[in-house]
């Protein structure tokens, strides 16, 4: 039989340890009495316990045992500089003992840290882009706003991943965003929950993902009538897909934007939970894009995961405000006619806002003249015309009204002429409002950057090359001659 032990390094007395006990032993082939040695092999990160002889005289440790409510089992207690020396800072190792062999080597996740810290470090010592894979793309307004932020700090960015389920907003990105696409770059045009992960999926060392908000909005609450997020049947869910894309790509930085009460969702403490397991410092605010010059009060959650030892000065105290605010929504508007088509009287909104009003529900029109120095949130649905979203008001007749049109809507969060190029107006403003605070993110992407920067050359140096396997000075040549052979990769 064999036996798995994710097993826990611990101290004694000033000295590493990894304690083991229990039947599991028995059954795997260790006996009560019996002898190893430690070979170690830093390079790999693996130590083996190799059996000697009853007489041997170097330096080795006993299985002892230990009985409990009646039963004998054996005991494996080692204390070995050894193991800090080879798997350093880790908290736990992986012990695989089949046949009365051990090998000890270290926890897929410490091996997973190690492995995108050298990926991203060796990147940003030869001047290459980091690999995104972005989820929920959109018309890629998030990636490109964080993309020119991480540039304005030094540090470059690609898609390397992009996935959206709708065909015209992904087109609409690759046509209107040529800096972060590349010839390398995968657009995948799906459900996120229909794309298939495997071994084959391309690392990426920064993971972005805007989580579709309409199960955990108070809106999408109330319209869907739920109690709780992750009722929704399309959207409570799709937090499982990012943390299965986060498992497969292993980004160093991994990227969340959401409505502020998705912070209070079990969706988010489930995330929060995994991003810590998997060796991530998790930072998280809610930002207001009106803050970083934007014409929209656009309060949003922003979490961003970080593996330590790369970017550990981040902090959202550092942002920096790139973009200064129009002294009003008129400075943004594009001419139209006052006698143009998009004037309309909407009666049936100032209907159903007396009923609202006579209900009691406190729903009121935003009728705006332009002069407003802000105005709330524009949403997916605005070409609607619904009756809580923000409307321009008739310079000359207070019973007409418009929508902003979709250059205007861009204008409003900030994001940059041309991205929503190629689309209808109708189209234009669900990827506009269901994107983000374009400054808002740009400021991110910088302060995202700047810490990269900063610590580059803290993180620690892989061997590139080979090495030897060391093995205790007392153990000498007497062991390999004992040793019969390296235990396969247990899974």
């Amino acid at each position: 039989m064999t036996t798995i032990i994710n097993a826990k390094i611990g101290e004694s007395k000033g000295v590493s340890r990894v304690f083991m006990e229990g039947r599991h032993l028995l059954t795997a082939g260790i006996q009560i009495g019996k002898k190893y040695s430690i070979k170690s092999d830093k390079v790999a990160r693996r130590l083996e316990l190799i059996e000697v002889p009853t007489g041997f005289a170097g330096k080795c440790i006993s299985v002892s045992k230990r009985e409990r409510n009646g039963v004998v089992h054996p005991v494996i207690d080692l204390r070995s500089e050894q193991l800090r020396e080879v798997f350093e800072d880790d908290h736990k190792v992986r012990v695989a003992i089949r046949r009365g062999r051990i090998v000890i080597t270290a926890l897929q996740i410490q091996t997973k840290i190690r492995e995108r810290l050298k990926r991203m470090k060796e990147k940003l010592e030869r001047g290459q882009k980091l690999a995104v894979a972005s989820l929920f793309h959109g018309g890629g307004v998030l990636d490109r706003a964080l993309h020119s932020g991480m540039v304005k700090a030094g540090v470059g960015s690609f898609v390397q991943v992009g996935v959206e389920m709708e065909s015209e907003y992904l087109d609409c990105s690759m046509r209107n965003n040529v800096d972060i696409w590349t010839e390398d770059s995968i657009a995948i045009n799906s459900d996120v929950r229909d794309v298939y992960l495997s071994e084959n999926t391309p690392l990426c060392e920064i993971l972005v993902g805007g989580i579709p908000c309409v199960g955990a909005s108070k809106s999408g609450r109330s319209k869907n009538k739920l109690a709780f997020a992750e009722g929704h049947s399309d959207a409570g869910a799709l937090f499982v897909e990012y943390l299965n894309w986060l498992r497969h790509v292993n980004p160093c930085i991994a990227i969340i934007e959401n409505v502020g009460e998705y912070a209070n969702t079990a969706s988010m403490s489930v995330i929060r939970s995994v991003f810590t397991h998997l060796g991530y410092v998790v930072h998280e605010a809610i930002l207001d894009g009106w803050d970083f010059g934007t014409l929209e009060h656009r309060k949003r959650l922003v979490v961003v995961a970080m593996t330590p030892g790369i970017g550990d000065g981040f902090s959202f105290d550092n942002l920096k405000v790139n973009k200064v605010r129009e002294s009003c929504i008129n400075d943004i508007l594009d001419p139209v006619p006052l006698n143009d088509g998009s004037w309309k009287e909407y009666s049936y909104l100032a209907e159903k806002e007396v009923r609202d009003l006579a209900a009691g529900k406190g729903f009121a029109r935003q009728l705006l003249t332009g002069e407003e120095d802000g105005c709330g949130v524009l949403c997916r649905g605005y070409a609607k015309g619904r009756s809580t979203e923000p409307f321009l008001v008739h310079p000359e007749d207070p019973n007409l009204s418009r929508l902003f049109k979709k250059s205007e809507h861009e204008r409003l969060k900030g994001i940059p002429a041309g991205l929503t190029d190629g689309v209808s107006e109708t189209t234009g403003h669900e990827i506009c409002g269901q994107s983000v605070s374009f400054p808002k993110f740009v400021s991110v992407g910088e302060e995202i950057g700047r810490a990269v920067m900063v610590s580059r050359n803290n993180v620690v140096n892989f061997p590139t090359r080979p090495a030897q396997a060391s093995t205790d000075d007392s153990v000498g040549a007497e062991v390999d001659k004992l040793q019969t052979g390296t235990l396969a990769l247990l899974i």
